[in-house]
């Protein structure tokens, strides 16, 4: 619970503080990946840094993260390069603009393409491990400790007719789930070894503003009490987005209400740090937009079915990335919609393996039948897809020749994912609007002085659930926290 006297939506005013009780350059809300970047960077820089965190611990939702980061351009990183994969700098921000849809803010893509591979190598500066091997499998997050995957739409359509496919997934060493854990460990110890101030079990309570909403501070509870710190040149908030919080997703995200029933976030997501910022006048961009997933692969077998819905008819090109992928599905009429498998493909998703088989038939009229579609609907969506597929096509939605094939032998069946029957699991993607320094903006595109936002507390290259990428926010958060640090440390 927050202090009764105080709430994020309200600033404490500068001629209300009764006392300060602490005084430094640069105050970082939050102690997840964008926290940790920016404190990296501000006491790098030379300034006094000082970390709230409401957690015991460092980690924030990037601990439960695959750990990967989205990265390319310039040639390749690394170990695109070492792999054969010359990854342009144009082929990147093509793909990352359209991405973004239409919320792409071109000045940040642009910055961070120009300079992904650097930020390579500053976080393997930092001991992230990396591998450095490449992984050719169509995966969720790599359960292998390899580095280099395919964790996109690179190679689906529409995105691969505007940019050449390259892998750009880089994720950390470490095999099994869960990789984030590594990261944050890392980086973690390399903020307590730099000296910065960190104090967890700490919720900040409201922003300190003057009557022109220039931001001097924070209001934190700490033991109990409120407590009142000076930052001389900024604070940075970092403090997640909103997924855990049901009153701000009724108001901006309703669809992410009614499909994200499986929270990603280590359950501090509540939004308050996007509220803070809005509280001294920010403007808060693509607040509708979240990345949600129904997983249906690995294996990557399950990519060769076809989605279709309570018409009988396919809807996605099913190579796509699995979050995009889901999209489409929670757009189909009642959110009804099955992956049509046959014998020869047939298996259960890795991740899920008591996904329903709603429907098993010898013919696919009796899967038809089975599901309760029109007459004859089904069974011309196959028939099409299949005369198609044996010639290695796909007019209509344009999967790739990799996973096109006939669904001929019997018996078939339809895996269950429909709207209630299948949890999806999703965070938001809306945030404060910030310039590429980190500096926070009102919706007149006026700074807001002191305040600065990174992570999912701002809205930064992942904006548009229809073409989020695994490794877009790390990539973001980390890249874009470092740019607040540098910017903030400079006042």
């Amino acid at each position: 619970m927050s202090d009764p006297s105080y709430s994020p939506s309200h600033p404490c005013r500068l001629d209300k503080v009764p006392r300060w009780d602490g005084e430094t350059d640069v105050i970082i809300v939050g102690f997840g990946i964008a926290g940790a970047c920016a404190a990296l960077e501000a006491s790098a820089a030379g300034a006094r840094v000082t970390i709230f965190e409401v957690a015991s611990a460092s980690g924030g939702s990037a601990a439960l993260s695959g750990g990967e980061f989205y990265l390319g351009g310039n040639g390749g990183t690394p170990v695109q390069r070492q792999h054969g994969f010359e990854d342009s700098t144009e082929d990147f921000f093509n793909y990352l603009m359209m991405a973004g849809g239409p919320g792409a803010d071109e000045a940040r893509v642009r910055l961070y393409v120009e300079n992904a591979v650097a930020h390579y190598g500053w976080l393997v500066a930092q001991g992230i491990p990396f591998k450095g091997t490449y992984l050719d499998e169509k995966v969720m997050e790599p359960l292998t400790d390899d580095t280099l995957v395919w964790s996109g739409s690179e190679a689906a359509w529409p995105f691969c007719e505007k940019a050449k496919p390259a892998p750009r997934g880089h994720a950390a060493q470490k095999k099994g789930m869960g990789t984030g854990r590594v990261v944050m460990a890392k980086l973690g110890e390399r903020v307590v070894a730099s000296g910065v101030d960190v104090r967890c079990n700490a919720r900040a309570l409201a922003l300190i503003a003057d009557a022109t909403n220039r931001v001097h501070g924070i209001v934190v509870r700490e033991d109990g009490a409120a407590r009142f710190h000076r930052a001389k040149k900024g604070v940075i908030l970092c403090g997640g987005g909103f997924i855990c919080n049901e009153d701000m997703l009724q108001r901006y995200a309703p669809a992410a209400a009614r499909a994200a029933k499986i929270p990603v976030s280590a359950g501090n997501d509540d939004g308050s740090a996007i509220r803070m910022g809005m509280s001294v006048g920010a403007a808060a961009v693509n607040m509708g937009e979240f990345m949600v997933t129904k997983s249906f692969f690995p294996p990557e077998c399950l990519v060769k079915g076809i989605f279709v819905n309570a018409c009988g008819q396919r809807f996605i090109n099913e190579d796509a990335y699995h979050g995009r992928v889901t999209q489409y599905m929670l757009r189909q009429p009642e959110g009804r919609a099955w992956l049509l498998l046959d014998n020869a493909i047939f298996d259960r998703p890795l991740l899920f393996p008591d996904t329903e088989v709603a429907a098993v038939g010898e013919t696919w009229a009796e899967i038809e039948s089975e599901l309760g579609l029109p007459a004859g609907e089904l069974v011309h969506t196959v028939e099409n897809y299949n005369r198609h597929a044996e010639q290695g096509v796909d007019p209509v939605l344009h999967k790739a020749a990799k996973w096109l094939k006939p669904l001929v032998e019997a018996p078939f069946a339809a895996l269950n994912y429909c709207e209630g029957d299948f949890a999806a699991a999703g965070f938001t993607l809306g945030g404060l609007s910030t310039l590429p320094t980190g500096q926070v903006v009102d919706p007149d595109g006026g700074i807001v002085p002191g305040l600065y936002a990174a992570g999912r507390t701002a809205c930064g290259l992942p904006c548009w659930g229809d073409g989020y990428s695994s490794g877009m926010s790390l990539g973001d958060s980390s890249f874009f926290g470092r740019q607040a640090g540098i910017h903030a440390a400079s006042q």
